[in-house]
């Protein structure tokens, strides 16, 4: 029995229709990332972050998993030993998908958090600034995101998985954020197995162990039949 923890990025998602903020085409080319994903674009202007949010909430909603998500989730359900998904992702696919043991280091579209009390709740379709908290009442609601210079979710529980891992798996990210691009380093410190599972290299390819490229519905598959058959 061996523990995988698998770090997903924007690229196992790009074929589901959602795009990343370096992609040239889309809703973040459209803003600049200081506007719409930190915090003192929200104080400044609200009102346009909620509407960014509302339009990739409403667009992650009718996004379907692809195979990559579907292998995934297969990998989970036959593994005898324990697969922990830490995503850096914000759309809940790996849940439709299947995957049950999910962490969301960046918090998710699906989720609306009081920035005056901290309560979190269940987001609806639309947000906006002026919705009260259910709980205190203050009109300070903001989608549950962790932008830029905000500190990620659940990093405790990452570095304990990441210290108990066996294989350690990065699919689809761009090896530029931090903290997450240094979970390899973490993962491999500790003895475990690393693999990159990328459309192309990331900037941290080098210092993964074994090495896959191209899209993610062909290569996540494929990894997963021959983890499966070991």
């Amino acid at each position: 029995m061996s523990n995988i923890v698998i770090l997903t990025g924007a690229g196992i998602s790009a074929e589901s229709g959602l795009g990343t903020f370096r992609d040239e085409g889309g809703l973040w080319a459209q803003h600049r990332i200081e506007d719409v994903a930190t915090p003192e674009g929200f104080a400044r202007n609200p009102q346009l972050v909620h509407d960014f949010y509302n339009a990739r909430r409403a667009q992650a909603a009718e996004a379907e998993p692809n195979a990559g998500h579907v292998a995934l989730a297969e990998l989970e359900a036959k593994h005898t030993g324990h697969v922990l998904i830490v995503t850096q992702n914000v759309d809940s696919l790996h849940e439709k998908a299947g995957s049950k043991n999910v962490i969301h280091m960046h918090g998710a579209l699906s989720g609306a958090l009081c920035h005056a009390c901290d309560h979190r709740w269940a987001a609806p379709p639309s947000m906006s600034p002026n919705d009260p908290c259910p709980r205190c009442a203050a009109a300070s609601t903001r989608p549950d995101i962790v932008w830029f210079g905000e500190i990620p979710y659940a990093m405790e529980q990452i570095s304990v998985a990441l210290s108990e891992a066996d294989v350690f798996v990065s699919i689809g990210t761009s090896g530029e954020v931090y903290p997450a691009a240094n979970f390899v380093a973490d993962a491999d410190q500790y003895g475990a197995h690393t693999v990159e599972l990328n459309l192309e290299p990331s900037a941290g390819a080098s210092r993964f162990a074994e090495t896959r490229f191209g899209p993610a519905s062909q290569i996540v598959p494929e990894w997963v039949t021959d983890e499966l058959s070991r």
